[in-house]
């Protein structure tokens, strides 16, 4: 597949951080004294990808707005600073898949986390060495379609290409007119789409092997 470079989603792509996230939410809800709730590895992977609004709103419907806002954004700001200490699980061969790739390719991150995060993946499991640029929504405040516009304006690309595991990353994909793989080993569902993988490692083939 041409290209001259390829952005990477994070939860469900590069990695599956959602039982350290359960974790770290405990502990906050601990310390607000919020009984009686519980979240779960598998209710995080229902909602990775979404904005933290909505996120909020999933997780905590019982709460008012602001309170709900107050509280997912005290949860994430402990979630990066939990990650940076324990990680999460990479899916297995990202990080020799992505030396590979990085030696043709140059690598971006575009992803709907809040600011810290792909810091907090970087400095755990020292994968800032293989990427180019990165962008979040947290950071800009920006839809994530805005974000790889942005991604590919300031690095000149011509070509580029988006890999993530959701619906919300096929239709922004749509929107930035950049050409979306799916990894559908993710978390999430996609139905249109230029490319998929079911292994990370599958990448190597798609972009390595001479047309």
């Amino acid at each position: 597949m041409k290209t001259d470079g390829i952005i990477f989603d994070v939860d469900g792509t590069l990695w599956d951080a959602t039982q350290r996230i359960a974790e770290a939410y405990t502990v906050i809800l601990e310390r607000e004294k919020i009984e009686d709730k519980v979240i779960t590895a598998d209710m995080l992977a229902s909602v990775m990808g979404l904005l933290n609004e909505d996120i909020a709103a999933r997780l905590f419907p019982e709460l008012s707005y602001e309170k709900r806002m107050r509280l997912i954004e005290t949860c994430c700001e402990f979630e990066c600073e939990y990650l940076r200490k324990h990680g999460g699980r990479l899916y297995p061969h990202v990080e020799d898949t992505l030396e590979k790739l990085s030696a043709r390719y140059p690598l971006y991150i575009v992803s709907n986390c809040q600011d810290g995060y792909i810091e907090a993946m970087f400095a755990v499991h020292d994968l800032q060495k293989y990427f180019r640029d990165y962008e979040c929504s947290g950071r800009t405040g920006k839809a994530k379609f805005e974000n790889l516009k942005s991604i590919v304006e300031r690095n000149h690309l011509q070509q580029p290409v988006y890999i993530g595991d959701t619906k919300t990353d096929q239709v922004s994909c749509c929107k930035a007119g950049i050409p979306f793989i799916y990894a559908s080993f993710g978390f999430g569902e996609a139905d249109d789409y230029a490319a998929s993988v079911d292994t990370f490692s599958k990448l190597a083939q798609l972009f390595l092997t001479e047309q």
